[in-house]
């Protein structure tokens, strides 16, 4: 994959900094290092307290943003809401940005190996939205 691909950029939303970082790395690294994936972590509140930040949020869309669009994955209830009042204010995400209804880890797993094989922001989501059927038994 040459260095100017255009890759999907993934955000992962957590109230937790820490749980949102540690979902980052272990999506990477399960994606085989993935270090060419822009993704970005953005959990708790700027005073490093539990909660969801509009501005950490739209700083890591930013942050990832190659043109490609950016799938937003969020773990808990008020995160989703910030997420989306942020996308219906229409200017504080990069366009194509997308809230990605997934389950957390493994949508995650899903998103970051899809866009490093180079997947448009639409097969990203399938992939990610696919994690929901992912039986354990």
């Amino acid at each position: 994959m040459s260095d100017d691909k255009r890759l999907v950029g993934i955000v992962l939303v957590s109230h937790s900094a820490q749980v949102a970082e540690s979902v980052a790395e272990l999506a990477k690294g399960l994606a085989g290092g993935a270090d060419t994936v822009p993704v970005a972590a953005a959990g708790g509140t700027e005073g490093g307290g539990l909660g969801t930040s509009s501005e950490l949020i739209s700083a890591a869309a930013a942050s990832v943003d190659r043109g490609a669009g950016v799938a937003v994955l969020t773990d808990l209830g008020s995160a989703v809401l910030t997420v989306k009042a942020l996308l219906a204010e229409g200017d504080e995400l990069p366009d194509g940005t997308r809230l990605v209804d997934a389950p957390f880890v493994e949508g995650a797993v899903a998103a970051v190996v899809t866009s490093a094989a180079g997947a448009d922001l639409d097969t990203v989501e399938a992939a990610a939205a696919d994690a929901y059927s992912y039986r354990k038994v």
